[in-house]
Formats: structure tokens, sequence, C-alpha cells
């Protein structure tokens, strides 16, 4: 300022009192002349103290020359300071009150564009701006923050792709937020929000240069929704960061950033005196969960956010916010919002939200609760249209939801004792009450109710009113009629007919029940005949839809309301064309293209609360149908039943044939995971396959190594027998072990059959010992049969006696062999081990432990034939055994013989007396002269030759 004395003083001295043109002239000279430093500091300080009240002279005359010191003196710290700040306030519209007063606003816009033009004009300045901003002195990287937050002010898209194309531009401005100095990370904050407004490609390269987890790290140190302004800015950016943008909203999600916005909804029991910062910063913080979960972003993106907000526990924190006491009004209709979006369409969230219940006494469900604040006319109309948002998106595409809520409305669930009242019971006293903002809204509530279920509709049917005390009870359906020929508010009627229009669409059952009282369509063509004003033409509209629907949806069940007699009822009373006309009105109308852009229904005051967004849709899609239908012929609606009866069946077939291949798909998917779980065990098996080839190669290494070292090779063996020669014992040897174990194992088993012969002959001798004694002749044959087995079985038991001695002598030789073979292979090893080197020696060692193994195994055969050695012994015992009982058997048959032969000869001799004495007496008779008979003779002839025989065969 001294140095600015002196100048204006000067030209003082000389003449009249210079002006400030000539003054920043004058300056600029000094600047672009002056060879000392110190001359040229001054001169820029100087334009920097004039520069906010000569702006405009200071701007055109010095921009050029402060743009030169720029590139010229950057050893100088303190220059480049000042001739920042003098293009700071050159380019930059934050003025002060006083000069705002003086000039308008629109003119120092217009001042701040054409600077920042100038400036830009030349890429090299802003990159040489960049290379500023890497500076760590206070005094050139502030400055240079602020000159180009408000470059980007000015000029956004331009400075932004100077900045894209610039190298490594873009990440020299993210270290800002990692300075130590809290005003140059505020305002680099700042700036990162003006350079991400609207440009998706810097908004990548920001997000993936970390800027999530430093401005969250920077919202958490501020103290979260406790912070100040500075917590407002990081919002501000991340919301910056995160709208329209799919790939941040991915990257967000992925590296669980949503996981930490949990605590910034953490408040506590008493919500009163709460800072209009912390409201902003709460709001902000509502509405950047509402960027992760909008119904705008794709639905992937957008259920997959929604599940990570569940399962993180955001969702309940942000219910326990909705259900708290004292929250503002304008955070708890965010909040509402904000639930609202992050349980549209998500089952699980939708679940979870039906069982949140309100702290009172009784507890009673959340979404009673707000219907009861969405049905009360003295709540804030912003905070009515946020729980119908909320109840809508509870309802969408839940039909679970949607199925307890017409529950509540049917006979059979109404609670009877009226302690409790229900979400139906609350729709339906808005839907009747005498606000036109509760009609409006409970008749939408309930559409959502009846969205896209057939089967809800007609069940709704069945609801029954009691209108009055003393009347019979009427349908919901006739009440609806009811009020609606009772002309009531344009707005009411709109919601009435928005109601039956979706409850009619698409069910033919509820068209019969409409068209069954006969009052309706007199009164839909008279509203429509008439020639009402502008306010009445949108309920003409949607007079001609709900008339519309009756005619496509109608099944022809009612003769005097078939398609072709309601058609010719339009052609006399209202005309096809007029009727067109009519149904036109309603997408032409300005609210209901407002209503069609957004799902959530925001109106700016209750009088233009008409349309609902899903009715939008639903008008959209009948429109053409309807206008269509009205135009065809009878023939051609018999020709379209036919077509809709034969897409019937084919849709019957279709369905059947998705089952089948939904099975199928099952069964595929089954299979699938048998062939994966079969292709594992598979690779398993391939590594297990790998990993033994391998363990071969190795033993045929150390075989091919240990056969060159031990000079034992035999090629005309086989692979078994050189690694058994290898291991210092003789094939042949082993080979005739091997053998003669056969021929032990074979004769043992020829042993066991032949003793299974002897039990049997044994048996058999027991048998025909139990037959003996039945008479004397065959108790001799049995007795010499059993003889004859018992000396056989005898000689048999000596044979098996001189066998099993043959095999123990047997087995004694083997085992004399099997010590002489491990004799032979100590002495083999000796000299290997003395010889060869120390992996050698190991090698050796794990081929005599082989060796072992395989005399141990020898050992357990030579030791399970020595115990069937023994139990052939016990066997032979048992025989001994049965052969001395047999023996004593056939003593006492010898005995039992003998007698019999002593009785036999007392016969005998008895007999030989008795035919001395019948001789004699004969010989008696006939000297007596006595006849004696030929045929006595002849029998007693016979009967001693018979007695003969017999004793001969009894001395044979």
């Amino acid at each position: 300022m001294n140095f600015l004395r002196g100048v204006m003083g000067g030209q003082s001295a000389g003449g009249a009192q210079p002006s400030g043109a000539e003054t920043i002239q004058k300056l600029c000279d000094r600047v672009a002349s002056s060879t000392l430093l110190d001359d040229r500091r001054d001169a820029v300080r100087a334009l920097k103290s004039l520069s906010k009240k000569y702006r405009l002279e200071v701007g055109f005359q010095a921009m050029e020359h402060l743009i030169n010191v720029l590139q010229t003196d950057r050893s100088d710290s303190e220059i480049i300071g000042y001739a920042l700040d003098t293009l700071y306030n050159i380019v930059s519209n934050d003025l002060e009150e006083e000069e705002q007063e003086e000039n308008s606003q629109k003119q120092v816009d217009d001042l701040g564009r054409q600077f920042t033009e100038i400036f830009i004009k030349q890429q090299e300045n802003v990159t040489l701006l960049l290379t500023f901003l890497e500076e760590f002195d206070f005094h050139v990287r502030w400055p240079g923050v602020k000159l180009l937050t408000s470059l980007l002010k000015q000029q956004g898209s331009q400075v932004q792709q100077i900045i894209l194309v610039s190298p490594m531009g873009v990440s020299r401005l993210m270290d800002l937020l990692a300075d130590s100095r809290e005003v140059i990370r505020n305002d680099g904050v700042l700036l990162l929000q003006q350079l991400t407004k609207s440009n998706a490609a810097i908004q990548k390269i920001v997000a993936f240069e970390n800027a999530f987890e430093r401005l969250l790290d920077i919202v958490t140190d501020e103290g979260n929704s406790d912070g100040g302004i500075v917590v407002e800015d990081c919002l501000l950016l991340l919301q910056n960061l995160l709208k329209n943008n799919n790939s941040n909203q991915n990257f967000f999600k992925e590296g669980s950033y949503i996981q930490r916005m949990k605590p910034w909804f953490e408040v506590g029991d008493d919500n009163s005196g709460w800072s209009a910062q912390k409201v902003t910063n709460l709001h902000l913080m509502l509405q950047l969960v509402r960027v992760l979960v909008s119904p705008t972003n794709p639905p992937g993106a957008t259920s997959s956010c929604q599940k990570t907000m569940f399962h993180c526990g955001l969702l309940q924190q942000l219910c326990t916010i909705l259900m708290a006491t004292g929250v503002p009004a304008d955070i708890l209709t965010e909040t509402i919002n904000t639930v609202s979006e992050v349980i549209r369409g998500c089952q699980i969230n939708q679940d979870y939200f039906a069982s949140v219940n309100a702290p009172s006494n009784p507890p009673r469900p959340a979404i009673v609760v707000l219907l009861m604040s969405m049905v009360n006319e003295r709540q804030p109309f912003v905070l009515r249209c946020a729980v119908l948002y909320c109840f809508q998106c509870y309802l969408y595409k839940n039909q679970k939801g949607q199925g307890e809520i017409v529950s509540t409305l049917l006979p059979s669930t109404i609670d009877a004792t009226g302690n409790s009242v229900s979400a139906g019971q609350l729709l339906c006293g808005g839907l009747f009450s005498t606000d036109s903002v509760s009609n409006w809204c409970a008749a939408v509530a309930l559409a959502h109710a009846l969205q896209e279920n057939a089967t809800l509709k007609e069940q709704l049917l069945r609801v029954q009113l009691a209108t009055s005390i003393g009347n019979p009870p009427v349908s919901l359906l006739q009440q609806c009629t009811n009020i609606l020929s009772q002309g009531s508010k344009v707005q009411t009627r709109v919601g009435l007919l928005m109601l039956l229009c979706t409850w009619l669409s698409d069910c033919p059952i509820a068209v019969t029940h409409f068209l069954h009282n006969s009052a309706n369509i007199p009164f839909l063509t008279g509203q429509i005949a008439e020639n009402l004003g502008e306010e009445e033409q949108l309920v003409q509209g949607l007079c001609a839809l709900l008339l519309g629907i009756c005619i496509y949806y109608n099944d022809n069940s009612l003769e005097n309301c078939r398609k072709e007699k309601l058609k010719q009822l339009i052609e006399k009373r209202i005309g096809k064309e007029n009727f067109i006309e009519k149904l036109g009105f309603i997408s032409k109308h300005e609210l209901y293209s407002r209503a069609a852009q957004k799902p959530q229904p925001s109106f700016s005051s209750p009088d233009h609360m008409m349309f609902d967004h899903e009715f939008t849709k639903l008008v959209k899609e009948l429109e053409g149908i309807i206008t269509k239908a009205i135009y065809k012929s009878s023939e051609e609606d018999k020709q379209e039943e036919e077509v809709k009866k034969s897409l019937e069946q084919h849709d019957n077939i279709v369905t059947h044939y998705k089952k089948v291949i939904r099975e199928q798909d099952q069964q595929l998917e089954e299979l699938k995971q048998k062939v994966n779980t079969l292709k594992s065990q598979n690779e398993q098996l391939q590594t297990a396959v790998t990993q033994q080839m391998s363990q071969i190669q190795q033993h045929k290494d150390q075989y091919n190594l240990l056969k060159v070292q031990l000079g034992k090779d035999n090629q005309h063996h086989s692979s078994h027998s050189d690694m058994l020669q290898m291991n210092g014992i003789q094939p042949e040897e082993i080979s005739k072990l091997r053998h003669e174990i056969e021929e032990l194992k074979n004769e043992h088993e020829a042993l066991q059959g032949q003793l299974k012969e002897k039990d049997s002959v044994i048996e058999n001798m027991k048998s025909l010992q139990s037959e003996t004694g039945t008479t004397e002749q065959s108790s001799q044959i049995a007795a010499s049969a059993g003889l004859e087995q018992a000396n056989e079985v005898c000689r048999e038991l000596e044979a098996l006696r001189i066998q099993i001695q043959s095999q123990s002598s047997d087995i004694s030789k083997l085992q004399s062999e099997k010590q002489e073979l491990l004799q032979q292979m100590n002495t083999a090893s000796v000299p290997a081990l003395g010889n060869s080197s120390a992996i050698t020696a190991a090698k050796n060692s794990e081929l005599e432990g082989r060796l072992l193994q395989e005399i141990k195994e020898l050992k357990s055969e030579v030791k399970a034939l020595s115990e069937e050695k023994t139990l052939l012994k016990q066997h032979l015992d048992s025989i001994n055994s049965t052969v001395a009982v047999l023996q004593d058997e056939k003593s006492k048959l010898h005995q039992e013989v003998t007698e019999s032969k002593k009785e036999q000869d007392d016969l005998l001799v008895l007999l030989a007396d008795q035919d001395q004495k019948i001789l004699a007496l004969k010989n008696k008779l006939k000297e007596l002269g006595e006849p004696v008979e030929d045929e006595d003779d002849t029998e007693s002839g016979d009967q001693g030759d018979e007695d003969e025989d017999e004793d001969g065969e009894e001395e044979d």
C-alpha cells in the first residue's frame, strides 16, 4: 500500500488526482517493466488491493501481466500468492453486500464469466494453476484452490474437460483432502463439489482415488450429524459422486461403505433442541441413502443395496427414528420417504417393516400408526404424502402384504371387540370422511392393495359396510358408486374413480358386480355426455375410462349389459368420437404428466393432488385398448372372444409346460450338483493318482540308482522280482516260499474238506446206530457196517496225522529258510552301507524296511498256518474221541451179537430135539398102520430145509 500511495502521490504532486484506471495502468507498467523482484511484488500487491473496487479495470488491464508473473516468478511464493489472490478477486462473483447493491447480480455474473473465458482460453493457464496446487506453501495453495473453484463455478464443463485431459489433474486435487490444514481441506471439498458436477468420468476417477474413504473419515471425525458445515459439504460431495452414477454406487456398496452409514442415524431418547445444522446434516444423510435405493436406479443395484441396508442394521436404525418422539417434522418426513424406498420391492425389508411396532400401550404396528397420520387432516400435507408413499412402497410387488391389508376388511377377520383399529378400517374411514385429501389418499392406498392381484379384487367384493343403524349393510363397491353419484368434490371423485378403474380392470367378476347395479351405467353415460367446465373434464375422462373397462372386460354374463349393447348405448347417447375425445382428456392433463414422472407423490398444494403414478401406467395401457374395443364390430368381438379362449387354452398349456420345465430345471440343478460333486471327487482322485504316479516314479528312480550302485541287475525277472533282488534276496527263493505257502493252503483246504466228509460219515453212523436193534438180522448188518466204517475212519485219521506231521516239518523248513534269508540280507546290506554315501544308506534303510514288511507278511502267513494246524489237531482230537465212542459202541454190539448167537444155538438144539421127536412119532404111527399125509412130510421137509439154511447163514 505504501507503494500505491507513492504512485498516486507522485501523480497528484504534478497535477490533478489520477483516476483508478490510470493508477492500474501505471502498476501494470511497473509489473511488466521492473527488473527488481521487490518492485514487481509491490506492484502486484497494489493491484490486489485495487482488484475488488476496480474489478473491471484490473481484469482487462492486468490479467495478462498477472498470468506472466505466474509463469516467470514461480520461485517467489509471495508474489505468486498475490497474483492468485488478484485473479480470484477478478473472476469471483462473491462480492460484498455494498458492492452488490451498486451492481446488479446479472452484470456481476456476466463479468465473472467473461474473465473466466479469457483465463481458460489458453489451457496452459489451468494446467499451470494445477501445478501451484502441489505447493505446500499456504499462501500459494489456498488462493490457488479458491481460484480454481471460482473458475469451475463460472465455466464448469470447459474447465472440467481441461482438468480431465491434464496428466494427473484429478489426482492432484484429491491430495487436498489429506492436507492437515483444515482451511485448505475444507476448501478442497468445495472445489471437488464443483469439479464433480454433472461429469460421470470425473466422478469415477474421484471415487477410485479413495474419495469415499476420506470423506467418510472426515464426517466421522467431525461428529457425524452433530458436525458443522464441513459435514454438510462432504455429504453434498458424496451425493455428487453417487447420484445417477451406477458404477460409483456399486463401488460404494462393494467397498462396505453402506455399513459405515449406520452410526449417522443413532439418535437418543431426548430429541428436543436440534440445531439447524444438525437438521441439515441429517436431511442430507437421508437423501444420500435414498440416492442408493432410488427407483430410477437399475433394479439389480437397488435390490442389492436394500438387502445390504437390512443386514447391516441401517433399516432398523431408520425405523427407530421413525417411531421416536421429538424428531423435527421435516426430518420425520424425509425419514418416512427414505424408509419407503429402502423397502420398495424388497420382500425381506417389507416383511421386517410389517413387524415394526410403535412404542405405545398396547403396541400398534407402525403401518397402522402411519395410516392414522395419513387420514388425519390436522397433520402437515407433506407428511401425509410421505406416509402414502411409504404405504405404496410397502405394497409394491408384495402380494403377501396386499393380502394382509385386504384381510383386515373381510368379515371373518374384523376384530369384533373394537379394541384395536386395523389398517382396513382406517382406509375405509378415510375413504368416506369429509376431508377430500383423506378420500383421495385412502382410495389410492386401497388401489395399491389391489394392484395386479385378481384374487384380492374378487375377495374385496365380499366387504360389507354398515352405513347407518337400522339399514342393511351395503358392499364396498356399491358405497363407492353411491358417493360418486352424490356429487362430492372433484378430488374425492377422482380418487374413487381411480379406485374403481383399478378394481375392475382385468377382473370380469368385479365388472359383473358393477353392472348388476342398474343405476351405474346411466350415471356414467350422463357424466360423459354433459358439457361441463375444465375442472369436470377430468372426471368425464375417468368416467369414460371406467365405462371402457366395463366394455373390454365384460364377460357378457348379464343379458342387458352385453358388450354390443353398451357400445350401442355409447353410440346413441354420447357418440364414439366424443367418447374417445373425453377419454383423451386424462393423458393430456398437466397433472397427469407430472404424476407419470416418478413414483413418489409430490404435490405443491393439496389442490394439485389428482393422479397417482401407478394409475398413469394403467391409463397408458388401457387407453389404446379401449379405443379399439369401441370401434370393433360384433363379429370382431366374437372373433376376439374365440381368440381369447384359444389364448387362455394356450396359456394353460404354456403354464403346464412351464411347470414341467421348472421341475426339469430343478432336476437339472440337482444333476448338476451331483456332476459337480463327482467332478470334485474325480479331481481329487486324479490328484491322488498323480501323487501316486510321482511316488512310483520316485521309487523307480531309487531302484535304478540302487541297481547301479549294488550291481545286481537281473533283466529276465519281472519288476517285482527286480525289487526283491535289489533288496538283497534271491527272487527264486521268495517265489519258492510263496509256492510252498500256496501248496500248504491248498492242502489245508483239502484237509478241511476231508474232515467235513468224515463228519458226515460219523453222522451217518450215528443215524445207523439209532436204527439198530429192530431185528436180530438188521442188528448184525448194522454192526458189520459200523465196524467197517470205523476201521476206515481210523485209517483216514492215521493218514491225516501223517499229513499234518509233514506240514509241520515243511513249516519248520520254511522258518529255517526265512532265517537264512534274513542272514543273507544282513550280510548283503553291510558292505553296501559301508561303501555308499549317506543318501544311499537312507534309501537302503527304506528298502530294508520294505523287506522287513514282506517278511512280516510271511511270518503272519506262517502264523496263520500254524493256527490252522492247531485247529486241525483239535479237530483230530475230537475225531479220536468220536472214534473211541464208536469203539465202545462196537464192543457193546459184539456182546449183543454173541448173546444172540448163544440164544440161536439153544433154539437150534431145541428144534433138533423136536424134529427127532416128530420123526419118532411118525414112525410109530406108520408102524401102527395109521396113515401119514405127504403134505406134512413135505412141509416138514421144507421147514427142515429152511432151518438148515438159517443155520448155514448163522455160521457164515
